[in-house]
């Protein structure tokens, strides 16, 4: 296990070019990918020779137990322990994360580094760089995303026994955060989007009081998280039975959702994954009620890199994980999204969700 993390911050060190560099992560998120320990407050500093985590006392015991690669200081005042540190390592300047340091706190960490000839960086490089090393999914990882996806799929189809007309929107939420954490889920990846009716027309609705009633389509947007990792999923339903719209409108959207997993590979532009399931949608004269992203990476994070929308730079290469989730969304009447979540290969994709996607009438 050690090695994994070591070959990640060895993949982080590259990115120094002199020996007085260093790199300062104070994202939760990105100090659990490259030391292992994901409930650290404090800072992970990388430098040619050394890695170091920064915690409190609350964490310490912690994360010593659980980092690996790394030494592990307690502080009692982070900044004058960084400094420390950085001075001990002879560091003329710090690249830090531009996007999750506060402007207060960037200034504040400038001018006490300042006072001792220590440049700090915030250009965007170090969020680009962690982006590259983060976007390839490892083995390891894609194990914990795929456990996820089991979790979520189960706590799902035992939910679906729930859903009959009468129940709440909430109370359906309730009881799949339930059956997910029931099965080993640590959290829910997002709060779950469970709506019916004529919410079905809001792409992220939030649920309420409102009952399924008969007729009526029913969106569950849902995930769960295992070891860190996220997974996501969208099925639409109907319940009891289904109008001639409404088995129109589910079929273009299944159809953009399947022709686009079909071009899925490595080598393929992810805004072309967007254009093959966007174009078919429109064919159909529905372009203007797909208004998001056709898909997103997910891994440590629910939304992050690559982007698979009309403006995505990326090429697709192996070890990305995406989503597939085109929708058509009918204001004031109904709306229905399909969404699966895969893994890029060299000729094609690995699809994490084992769910049926043709029409399912409860």
């Amino acid at each position: 296990m050690t090695k994994l993390f070591e070959k990640r911050i060895k993949k982080l060190k590259a990115m120094l070019t002199q020996s007085s560099e260093a790199l300062m992560i104070t994202n939760e998120v990105n100090i659990g990918y490259f030391t292992g320990f994901f409930h650290s407050e404090g800072t992970f500093i990388v430098t040619q020779n050394s890695a170091t985590l920064l915690v409190d006392f609350r964490y310490h015991e912690a994360a010593q137990n659980k980092s690996h690669g790394c030494d592990v200081v307690c502080f009692e005042r982070l900044t004058e322990s960084v400094l420390d540190l950085l001075t001990k390592e002879n560091t003329s300047c710090v690249h830090v994360e531009a996007d999750n340091m506060t402007l207060s706190r960037f200034t504040q960490l400038k001018d006490k580094l300042g006072q001792s000839n220590i440049e700090l960086i915030s250009d965007g490089k170090l969020d680009s760089r962690i982006g590259d090393i983060r976007i390839i999914k490892d083995e390891t990882e894609l194990a914990k995303i795929a456990k996820a996806q089991q979790i979520a799929e189960e706590a799902y189809l035992e939910t679906l026994n729930f859903l009959k007309p009468g129940v709440t929107e909430r109370q359906i939420a309730a009881r799949l955060e339930y059956e997910m954490k029931l099965r080993g889920a640590e959290d829910i990846s997002f709060d779950s989007i469970t709506i019916t009716g004529a919410k079905t027309s809001l792409p992220h609705g939030v649920p309420g009081d409102e009952i399924v009633r008969e007729g009526d389509f029913f969106t569950c947007d849902f995930g769960a998280m295992y070891e860190g990792y996220h997974s996501d999923t969208t099925r639409t339903v109907a319940i009891g039975s289904a109008t001639e719209k409404m088995r129109e409108i589910y079929s273009v959207v299944l159809n953009a959702q399947l022709s686009a997993l079909e071009i899925v590979k490595e080598g393929v532009a992810a805004k072309d994954v967007d254009k093959t399931a966007r174009d078919i949608i429109t064919q159909k004269g529905y372009g203007k009620y797909f208004g998001h992203s056709t898909g997103h990476g997910v891994g440590l994070d629910i939304h992050e890199l690559p982007f698979v929308s009309t403006r995505g730079e990326a090429v697709l290469k192996e070890g990305m994980v995406i989503t597939d989730e085109p929708g058509i969304y009918l204001p004031g009447e109904f709306g229905v999204r399909i969404e699966d979540m895969l893994c890029v290969t060299k000729d094609g994709y690995r699809n994490f969700v084992n769910l049926p996607k043709e029409l399912i009438i409860l």
